[in-house]
Protein backbone atom coordinates (compact mmCIF):
# COMPACT_ATOMS: atom_id res chain seq x y z
CA UNK A 1 0.00 0.00 0.00
CA UNK A 2 1.27 3.59 -0.93
CA UNK A 3 0.21 6.82 0.63
CA UNK A 4 1.34 9.52 -1.56
CA UNK A 5 -1.62 11.96 -0.53
CA UNK A 6 -2.72 13.69 2.27
CA UNK A 7 1.15 15.48 3.21
CA UNK A 8 2.56 11.83 3.35
CA UNK A 9 6.54 11.36 3.16
CA UNK A 10 8.43 8.83 3.45
CA UNK A 11 10.00 8.39 7.18
CA UNK A 12 13.80 8.55 5.77
CA UNK A 13 12.66 12.38 4.50
CA UNK A 14 12.40 13.56 8.07
CA UNK A 15 14.76 15.58 9.71
CA UNK A 16 16.19 14.98 13.42
CA UNK A 17 13.58 15.97 15.83
CA UNK A 18 10.48 15.88 13.74
CA UNK A 19 7.45 13.28 15.36
CA UNK A 20 5.25 11.85 12.52
CA UNK A 21 2.55 9.15 12.60
CA UNK A 22 2.90 6.14 10.32
CA UNK A 23 0.92 5.78 7.63
CA UNK A 24 1.08 2.90 5.93
CA UNK A 25 3.89 0.76 4.33
CA UNK A 26 4.91 -0.48 0.94
CA UNK A 27 5.29 -3.94 -0.16
CA UNK A 28 8.65 -5.68 0.55
CA UNK A 29 9.99 -8.48 1.98
CA UNK A 30 10.43 -6.29 5.35
CA UNK A 31 7.62 -5.29 5.95
CA UNK A 32 6.01 -7.91 7.99
CA UNK A 33 9.73 -7.31 9.99
CA UNK A 34 9.04 -3.51 10.15
CA UNK A 35 5.48 -4.43 11.87
CA UNK A 36 7.06 -6.74 14.58
CA UNK A 37 9.34 -4.15 15.52
CA UNK A 38 6.67 -1.97 16.04
CA UNK A 39 6.41 0.30 12.88
CA UNK A 40 2.57 0.02 12.55
CA UNK A 41 0.14 2.42 11.45
CA UNK A 42 -1.09 4.91 13.60
CA UNK A 43 2.25 4.55 15.92
CA UNK A 44 3.53 7.79 16.72
CA UNK A 45 7.48 7.89 15.33
CA UNK A 46 9.99 10.04 16.41
CA UNK A 47 13.43 10.91 14.55
CA UNK A 48 16.22 10.80 17.14
CA UNK A 49 19.30 10.87 15.36
CA UNK A 50 20.70 10.00 11.90
CA UNK A 51 24.56 9.07 11.44
CA UNK A 52 26.70 11.60 9.75
CA UNK A 53 26.38 9.93 6.12
CA UNK A 54 22.86 9.87 6.17
CA UNK A 55 22.60 5.58 7.06
CA UNK A 56 21.40 4.25 9.21
CA UNK A 57 18.82 6.50 11.24
CA UNK A 58 17.41 6.07 14.95
CA UNK A 59 14.08 6.43 15.67
CA UNK A 60 11.96 6.36 19.04
CA UNK A 61 9.21 3.91 18.29
CA UNK A 62 6.34 2.17 21.12
CA UNK A 63 8.43 2.87 23.80
CA UNK A 64 12.42 1.78 22.38
CA UNK A 65 14.69 2.75 20.05
CA UNK A 66 15.35 1.87 16.35
CA UNK A 67 18.28 1.66 14.31
CA UNK A 68 16.60 1.29 10.83
CA UNK A 69 18.34 1.57 7.16
CA UNK A 70 17.66 4.45 5.43
CA UNK A 71 16.26 2.22 2.46
CA UNK A 72 14.28 0.48 4.81
CA UNK A 73 12.66 3.81 5.85
CA UNK A 74 11.68 4.38 2.49
CA UNK A 75 9.05 1.98 2.49
CA UNK A 76 7.91 3.58 5.36
CA UNK A 77 5.33 6.61 4.67
CA UNK A 78 4.23 8.48 7.38
CA UNK A 79 2.28 12.69 8.84
CA UNK A 80 4.74 15.02 9.86
CA UNK A 81 4.07 16.56 12.79
CA UNK A 82 5.58 19.50 14.68
CA UNK A 83 9.59 19.05 15.31
CA UNK A 84 10.33 18.83 18.82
Amino acid sequence: MIASQDNAVRLSQLPTGFKAVIKSHEESDFQLTLMEMGCIPGEPVWVEMIAPMGDPMAIQIAGYYLSIRKQDADKIWVVAQNPY
